[in-house]
């Protein structure tokens, strides 16, 4: 017991000396790495002064301050932007025809995923709700498309009638005097090829056909596409985002993808109660003959927000109203009733799980939609706008709120 202190001096005067040989060796270290630096200068000045003699001293470094410099490239920056906004420009059309197909494609991931919830892989999810996708236009096609055309040539020949008896009533009349309005309507319609004047000639008429399908069809296939491969073009969005918020972005993202679907297969389920409904009221007062057109148009219409079932019900009261006053007050009365039906029943409950947006911001979505791209911009304006609420409660408001 008496030499366990003397073992444990002797331990510590070991451990003290090989703490002071660990600093001298740091030491040491220390000089052969100040002594690499060194060497390490000289051979760089022994390169310049041999670049020196062969091409003489090398001058000082461009100023990046100076009014050259900065002209020069901002100039050149300026140039490059005007050139990408340019090319911007010239595929804005590809780019809506892209933009389009992104949100058919979201519209239709509802039913997709409603498959795949009963059992069904996502393949054959996707095959399923293509092939009935298909389906649908191409009975829309064959026995709509049809029924459309043939009523629609029927109002365009009895338009001129109408026309006269809206000549009967004394304050149109007193103002066709004034203004010579029916006259030029009459004249329009009636010659038989104003389509051509539309369009700017019969070349014309094709030529816009022609377009018109082209981009149908371009629309068809990237649907397909994207409703196929939705997941994989989602998530290589994602991984653009940083590692650290990657999760956050597929989160917030998948959202705005519920939401876009959700309006989008909602707006249809609106306008399609909208045209059934209007079909069968049209059937049932006596404008039968022109029942499948006018609906079409009403579905059609009722898709834009806000002024969409206005602009339905008006051209179909005023048809109503050319054929007879007695109908036309009743499609009056049958349309303002069905809009706050619409309005207060139907469109909250369709729509209260996809978008929940102010009804101003909906108001200003829409207008600020329609005029940067027209329809289509009012289509797409109402789930883009709670796109960007959502982004902005979800990143910006909890940003503020962490300071």
């Amino acid at each position: 017991m008496s030499q366990d202190p003397q073992a444990a001096a002797g331990a510590a005067e070991r451990a003290e000396v090989a703490a002071d040989h660990a600093e001298t060796a740091a030491e040491h270290a220390e000089t052969a790495a100040e002594h690499a630096e060194h060497a390490a200068e000289q051979a760089g000045h022994a390169v310049e002064q041999v670049h020196t003699d062969d091409y003489g001293t090398p001058g000082r470094p461009f100023e990046k301050r100076s009014p050259f410099y900065l002209g020069f490239f901002g100039a050149l920056g300026v140039l490059v932007a005007y050139f990408l906004w340019s090319a911007l420009l010239s595929i804005g059309s590809t780019l809506l025809l892209i933009v389009v197909a992104l949100f058919i494609a979201a519209g239709l991931n509802p039913s997709v995923e409603f498959l795949e919830r009963r059992g069904l892989r996502r393949s054959l999810a996707v095959t399923a709700v293509i092939v009935a996708f298909l389906g649908a236009v191409a009975l829309f096609i064959v026995a709509i498309v049809p029924v459309i055309t043939d009523q629609v040539t029927a109002i365009s020949q009895s338009a001129p009638g109408w026309l006269d008896e809206l000549q009967k009533n004394r304050q149109i009349q007193k103002l066709d005097d004034e203004y010579d309005i029916i006259s030029k309507i009459r004249d329009y319609v009636a010659n038989g090829d104003f389509l051509s004047g539309i369009f700017g000639g019969v070349l014309g008429v094709g030529l816009k056909i022609l377009g018109a399908l082209f981009n149908a069809f371009i629309i068809l296939v990237l649907t397909l596409y994207f409703l196929s491969s939705l997941d994989k073009t989602k998530n290589a969005f994602y991984r653009l985002a940083p590692a650290s918020r990657r999760h956050r972005v597929s989160l917030l993202g998948d959202q705005i993808v519920r939401n876009v679907g959700g309006y989008v297969s909602g707006a249809f389920i609106v306008a399609l109660c909208a045209g059934i409904s209007s079909l069968v009221f049209l059937f049932a007062v006596g404008l039968g003959d022109y029942a499948v057109a006018l609906a079409f148009v009403v579905a059609l219409l009722d898709v834009i927000p806000m002024i969409g079932a206005t602009l339905g019900a008006v051209v179909v009261t005023a048809i109503a109203f050319a054929t007879d006053v007695k109908t036309g007050i009743i499609c009056a009365i049958f349309f303002l009733v069905y809009q706050q039906l619409e309005n207060y029943v139907i469109y909250p409950r369709v729509m209260s799980k996809s978008v929940d947006l102010p009804g101003a911001v909906i108001v200003i979505a829409a207008l600020v939609g329609a005029g940067l791209l027209g329809v289509v911009g009012a289509l797409l304006a109402i789930p883009t706008a709670a796109a960007i609420l959502l982004i902005l409660r979800e990143v910006v408001v909890r940003r503020q709120d962490a300071r």
